[in-house]
């Protein structure tokens, strides 16, 4: 009984071992097959990337043998400047913009005014520079107009000075349009300091106030310096006047309405009742300059432009 138990036994462990032998066996041969799958792939990566760096230095000579490519690449990025220019032209005119740089040189051109009367009363309005020591204004900043109740005035306005680098330089009235009363056509001025150290204004006469054009007003807001606003042409009055909807306050009359070229185009003079953004503007006209000496009249920036076009 004890030799076949051991028999048995020794077979049963026997053949254990030959198993656990063969699956040891048969797991090498796995990792070693798996290990050369794994090997090739690397080798492949290898390949590939030592061909990537044997072509680099046959492309990169190549890409500097000349000097066509440095023109090329300079001809795209001028054409690519050109094209960002005439996107952003057309965005500024489509969305009624001007550049802040324009503004900022053409705010240098306006000057406070004030005028003092027989009423011990003091005015305050704007006037803009048109060069040689000349400016435009409105008429009733420097004239003692009728009244709103349409009767005649005893008071008279005895001077009237505009301030020049935070000081008061006096100033004449040369020529005046026919206004008698506020806010009207021929409510306009030309008076003279001496020379003075500003840019010039450039004139436009010949703008054509198309409804819903975009405007840009400086003026004397209530005396508290040169203030921008805003806004869009609405409609032609029956006294020659133009309505728009930008900020009329105390002070304003006689600023400077420019177009989106930057040129000045007209006036502001006055505004509704009890409304302040309901406001009037007089339109440039040639006989406003007509006191000017030897004015050189410059000619209006769409002009130019249309020539530009042309040729």
């Amino acid at each position: 009984m004890v030799s076949r138990r051991l028999v048995v036994s020794s077979s049963v462990i026997a053949t254990a071992l030959s198993c656990y032998t063969l699956g040891v066996m048969q797991s090498r041969r796995g990792d070693a097959a798996m290990r050369a799958v794994y090997d090739a792939k690397l080798d492949s990566i290898r390949d590939e990337v030592r061909a990537q760096s044997d072509r680099k230095p046959r492309t990169s000579a190549v890409a500097t043998a000349g000097t066509s490519g440095r023109a090329d690449g300079t001809a795209s990025a001028a054409a690519r400047a050109r094209m960002v220019a005439e996107i952003k032209e057309q965005l500024q005119t489509e969305m009624g913009l001007l550049p802040v740089n324009l503004l900022r040189d053409r705010r240098s051109s306006f000057v406070e005014l004030y005028s003092y009367d027989t009423l011990g009363k003091t005015n305050y309005g704007t006037a803009g520079y048109l060069g040689n020591g000349y400016f435009i204004t409105v008429k009733h900043a420097v004239v003692a107009l009728r009244d709103e109740d349409e009767r005649a005035t005893t008071r008279r306005i005895t001077s009237v000075k505009i301030m020049y680098r935070g000081k008061e330089i006096p100033a004449k009235v040369i020529d005046t349009g026919d206004a008698d009363v506020e806010v009207h056509s021929g409510d306009w001025a030309i008076i003279r300091t001496r020379e003075l150290d500003l840019p010039p204004l450039h004139v436009d006469s010949a703008f054509a106030y198309e409804f819903a054009d975009p405007i840009f007003r400086l003026g004397n807001d209530y005396s508290k310096g040169i203030i921008l606003s805003t806004g869009y042409v609405g409609q032609r009055t029956a006294n020659g006047l133009v309505t728009c909807l930008t900020d009329g306050h105390p002070g304003v009359s006689g600023g400077g309405v420019l177009d989106q070229r930057g040129n000045l185009v007209g006036i502001p003079i006055g505004r509704m009742q009890g409304d302040y953004r309901f406001s009037f503007i007089l339109p440039i006209r040639p006989e406003m300059l007509r006191k000017l000496p030897a004015y050189e009249q410059p000619e209006p920036q769409h002009v130019l432009a249309a020539a530009d076009v042309q040729q």
